[in-house]
């Protein structure tokens, strides 16, 4: 990209706005990576962040790469335990953290060397040369979501980097010179491929954004800056397209959901509103994206799109599984030390349904209920109930039951206006058998103000299992 073309926008917390040119980037990240270097870092070293939605996070992950250290992005809303964690399984040699988590790095953090931004000698070391890496040279750390145990530190190599130009084309489909905004915040696999990486991998400029979700502030900065690419979570999807907020946004061309299923209803209201589709994806923070509905797709509703090029999928007894060796993305090991099984196929642990080459989420192996010999996915109890105006949304699980085995449970948090009662978890029970076979229906109904989600945002179902 020309030096002095837009790389970076940024919108901070206090309402200031930043413009970066390429050049300016690769400036400020040498730089970074020369300080870094004086303070140890070496190759293959790891480096911590906890820094936000910030442009400070942005140019550590590029001067680690440039140097060959090695990243571990994490999230901000992590508790002292969860940086613990990922600390004790990292091993960091340098912590670059934001101000505001002093307090809690100092208790877990070990005295490692920390960086605290904002600092006004961040960028001032002397700029150091890229070094040369080879395809399984360790480049970035993601733990897993844990979604059902306790999160995982995958290791990806250097291919990753390049093997995002796949996903980036395919998937996240920025037009050159134009604005992407992928919303998902530091520690998610999402994030580290998609805020800047797929859009100037496209020729675009990336867009971050230091606040917190507000669905009108979300439609609002759209708008204003003229955002053409948006890549949400589907929850932040749900709840604009329920916020009443939806209406026309001109320059918006593109938008694009991964993590978890999102249901037709949410991309009609986008499309009535906006002209345009929400297309989805899947993947995994081992492997990355695998499917996608891809630009001028037109995806049968509620799939999660073909395989990518190149990529070779199949379902075994309904389980998706993985060709390794097709993923130019896969991983290489764990933070545990094991290695990546290349010769052997993935197996996602994900249930779906596959016709004429679409694939279709239907829930993970552990979210299965077996009741009275049936085999239930949470996903079509959680799509029924959606199409209740009392349901703003649900997590469906399985209760245990003597005579039956399990017994379908809803955790429901209602629509603002609505409350819990007899009479509506009877009107909830009956709603659902008209939506779907009446042997799924929920025969406990709980009602809740929010439901347990991972610091990336997926739902986490398995906390609610045995918990009344």
């Amino acid at each position: 990209m020309p030096a002095d073309s837009l790389a970076l926008v940024s919108l901070s917390a206090d309402g200031s706005r930043t413009e970066f040119t390429f050049g300016e980037v690769v400036e400020a990240s040498s730089r970074l990576a020369g300080r870094l270097s004086s303070l140890g870092v070496e190759r293959g070293d790891a480096v911590l962040t906890l820094i936000g939605s910030r442009p400070e996070w942005v140019l550590t992950m590029l001067a680690c790469w440039r140097i060959g250290a090695v990243p571990v992005p994490c999230n901000e809303m992590l508790t002292e335990g969860d940086l613990a964690h990922r600390i004790a399984m990292s091993d960091p040699k340098l912590l670059v953290i934001h101000e505001t988590h002093s307090g809690k790095v100092e208790s877990v953090g070990g005295g490692r060397t920390v960086i605290s931004v904002p600092d006004p000698d961040f960028t001032l070391g002397e700029p150091v040369e890229p070094v040369e890496l080879e395809d399984d040279d360790p480049t970035v750390v993601i733990f897993t979501s844990g979604t059902s145990a306790k999160p995982k530190g995958i290791v990806h190599g250097h291919r990753w980097l390049a093997g995002q130009q796949l996903q980036a084309s395919e998937w996240f489909g920025a037009e050159p010179g134009t604005l992407a905004w992928c919303t998902a915040a530091p520690g998610w696999s999402k994030s580290a491929r998609n805020v800047f990486l797929a859009p100037w991998l496209c020729g675009a400029a990336a867009l971050i954004h230091e606040g917190r979700f507000d669905p009108a502030e979300r439609l609002e900065i759209v708008e204003r800056e003229r955002v053409a690419t948006l890549c949400q979570a589907p929850t932040e999807f749900r709840v604009i397209a329920a916020s009443g907020e939806l209406r026309p946004l001109p320059h918006l061309r593109s938008m694009v959901a991964a993590g978890e299923a999102l249901g037709s209803e949410v991309i009609d209201a986008f499309r009535e509103a906006t002209g345009v589709r929400i297309r989805d994806g899947y993947g995994q923070t081992e492997t990355n994206h695998l499917t996608a509905v891809r630009p001028g797709d037109d995806a049968p509703p509620g799939s999660m799109g073909r395989a990518l090029s190149g990529v070779e999928l199949s379902v075994v007894d309904g389980e998706l599984v993985v060709e390794p060796r097709s993923v130019p993305t896969f991983f290489v090991r764990t933070l545990e030390g094991k290695a990546a099984p290349l010769d052997e196929p993935w197996h996602t642990g994900d249930l779906v349904d596959e016709e004429d080459g679409w694939f279709f989420f239907k829930g993970r192996t552990d979210d299965m209920i077996g009741s009275s010999g049936y085999r239930i996915g949470p996903l079509e109890v959680e799509a029924a109930l959606a199409t209740h105006p009392a349901v703003a949304e649900s997590a469906v699980v399985g209760e245990p039951d003597a005579e039956r085995g399990e017994v379908v449970r809803a955790v429901v948090v209602l629509t603002p206006g609505f409350a819990g009662s007899d009479s509506l978890i009877a009107e909830l029970q009956a709603h659902v058998k008209t939506e779907t076979a009446p042997y799924k229906y929920p025969r406990i109904i709980d009602f809740t103000d929010s439901l347990p989600r991972t610091d990336t945002g997926k739902l986490q179902r398995s906390a609610l299992r045995g918990i009344r």
